[in-house]
């Protein structure tokens, strides 16, 4: 019997992707959540290699990593850690390791230790052996397709085809004949027979981007595939078994579409079987860090250069961006710096015009919350009453007075501003004595 690999990570997300990535190539493999647990397993069980993290409850990677050298010296040993310095380094190779893995490592660019993203591993996990339909919801650039090559690569299909279309993309008059091909002659044009995206993913998954746009003719015709299990080639009479995995994706809230009446509520439900969420940058901002030192090392090893780093400076900036574009928004920023900056270290300086010109608002938001925990630290510090109501007022004074300034004293117009009804305003301007200052 072959001897298996052990993984030895106490983070849960990390064991399970090379779990996967071991069965793929067929290794077998024992997980273990620290070190101890697995040096309890010698010497009666041995692997034939081990793969372990250095950072762990208990006994270090570092310390087993010195056990396994004196007692098991020709065992391999490969250390990993997400703190990728040269001193773990050192101390790895010097120990011995056959071998340095810094995390993240290239988990096919679904890279995150935050919450939001160790979520989602847990949940591609539990999905993928299933074959049920998946919606992926998510904002543009969050990488909903990556999610949907994940859920394939570790399914039951995946040594069979992974076809993806963007239904947004192609045309309405050619949507239909994309997804489920045509017959010769079936239009002006059609001179031979074509298979659509349906048959070429035979056997695997068929990924449907923004579905969220397609055609209400077309959302029929996949009701009823989904329901029924065939399909018809355009222009043809013979029924087609549709022996495909769908997952479907969209940036767009199709509760809120089916509600006006722009989706069907019948194939919503249908694709609807497990949903995914994926986090937009906003939500998991201590990922920003990861996903900037990765692309830039992605884009200086395409290019052939030297590797930019991020200042400090520069890091903590871009970490309190938005970026609507999310992921790949910043995978763009980071090839731009890759080409245009002239130093081996980002400054906020050095980015693009568009970026460094959200610097000043992103300054004052951070100003004025300062100001805001000062003025609340203060108050605790003095045992004030009332701390939430008086700070409340004092806010909305504020906000009432620069609306009827910048309207030059236009009550309707400033509480459409300010979104709030013109009584409502009235009322609070009665309330915070502001009557004589705006009449």
């Amino acid at each position: 019997m072959t001897k298996p690999v052990w993984i030895i990570d106490d983070d849960r997300s990390i064991r399970w992707v090379l779990e996967k990535a071991l069965a793929r190539e067929e290794i077998e493999y024992k997980s273990f959540a620290s070190a101890d647990e697995a040096l309890a397993e010698l010497p009666g069980n041995m692997p034939q290699m081990v793969i372990s993290d250095i950072r762990m409850p208990g006994s270090s990677g570092l310390d087993m990593l010195q056990k396994l050298r004196n007692d098991f010296p020709n065992l391999p040993v490969i250390i990993m850690t997400a703190y990728s310095d040269l001193e773990s380094a050192v101390s790895a190779f010097q120990g011995g390791a056959f071998e340095y893995l810094p995390k993240p490592f290239d988990v096919n660019q679904l890279i995150g230790k935050s919450p939001a993203m160790q979520r989602l591993r847990k949940s591609i996990a539990a999905v993928a052996a299933s074959d049920y339909t998946v919606l992926i919801r998510g904002e543009s650039g969050t990488g909903k397709e990556l999610v949907a090559q994940a859920l394939h690569r570790h399914s039951p299909r995946a040594d069979k085809p992974f076809v993806a279309i963007n239904t947004a993309a192609i045309p309405k008059d050619l949507l239909e004949s994309e997804l489920f091909g045509h017959e010769r002659g079936a239009f002006t044009g059609a001179t031979t027979t074509r298979h659509g995206r349906f048959e070429q993913a035979e056997g695997g998954t068929l990924f449907l981007d923004e579905i969220g746009d397609m055609p209400a003719e077309l959302q029929t015709r996949l009701l009823r595939v989904l329901s029924d299990g065939n399909f018809y080639r355009v222009g043809g009479h013979q029924p087609i078994k549709a022996n495909v995995r769908i997952i479907a994706a969209t940036h767009q809230n199709l509760d809120e579409r089916v509600k006006q009446g722009l989706f069907r509520e019948d194939l919503f439900h249908r694709l609807n079987v497990i949903r995914l969420r994926l986090p937009p940058l906003r939500e998991r901002r201590e990922d920003i860090p990861l996903l900037a030192k990765y692309f830039l090392q992605k884009s200086a090893k395409e290019l052939g250069v030297e590797q930019k780093t991020l200042s400090e400076a520069a890091l903590n900036y871009l970490s309190a961006q938005d970026i609507p574009g999310n992921v790949r928004q910043l995978e763009n920023l980071c090839h731009w710096l890759t080409v245009m900056t002239p130093t081996r270290v980002v400054e906020i300086a050095d980015l693009p015009a568009e970026w460094r010109d959200t610097h000043a608002s992103t300054s004052l938001n951070q100003d004025w919350r300062s100001a805001l925990a000062q003025q609340v630290a203060l108050a605790l510090q003095r045992n004030e009453p009332n701390i939430l109501d008086t700070l409340t007022k004092q806010f909305e004074s504020t906000l009432i007075t620069q609306a009827l300034q910048h309207t030059g004293g236009r009550r309707i117009e400033a509480s459409t501003l300010l979104g709030m009804g013109r009584n409502t305003l009235t009322r609070k301007i009665q309330e915070l004595g502001l009557d004589g200052e705006h009449e």
